[in-house]
């Protein structure tokens, strides 16, 4: 496997929504090793194939204590509720921002040996990087959600590396 380089705004292929993947073969499970070995080398939870470069439908996942996982051809079918989170991004690091992201997330796609899954989040970290990844393979970027980009927070060096990283905080504590 290997480690790609995080791409950084303003990168277009960020900016572009991600073609869905017609098929799963060799190449998307090497793709799929390769983004949890480069969303880990950046020290996130989660990882959307344009962020390395690749304009196709697929996001890995690992949150803290659990087996990091992939979606291939991910959608949101179902949201609700709202709830404020602190969220950053390896695409636009060194900065975070409060924005309002769902209460109750759930998403389908195909796991890696291609079967249709579910997933239902609520209220957790994991509600919270579903949304991100998946709007990053809609050509969306958290920043999108801000008010303004002067609500963006500089980050202190050891608070950098990661989307969404950790349990989101209440809009009112201090990171």
């Amino acid at each position: 496997m290997t480690v790609h380089p995080i791409r950084l705004l303003p990168d277009p292929v960020l900016r572009q929504r991600a073609k869905r993947v017609p098929e799963i073969d060799a190449s998307i499970h090497r793709l799929i090793g390769d983004m949890i070995e480069s969303m880990y080398e950046a020290r996130g939870v989660g990882l959307a194939a344009p962020q390395i470069g690749v304009s196709l439908r697929v996001i890995v996942l690992g949150m803290p204590e659990e087996e990091p996982f992939a979606l291939i051809n991910p959608e949101i079918v179902k949201r609700s509720g709202q709830r404020t989170v602190d969220e950053g991004c390896l695409s636009l690091p060194g900065y975070r921002g409060e924005l309002t992201r769902s209460t109750l997330v759930v998403a389908k796609g195909l796991t890696p040996a291609g079967k249709q899954v579910r997933i239902r989040a609520k209220e957790n970290l994991l509600a919270q990087a579903l949304e991100h990844e998946i709007d990053h393979i809609n050509g969306t970027l958290y920043i999108d959600h801000l008010p303004s980009l002067d609500v963006l927070r500089k980050m202190e060096p050891e608070e950098e590396g990661g989307e969404p990283a950790g349990e989101p905080e209440p809009a009112t504590s201090a990171e």
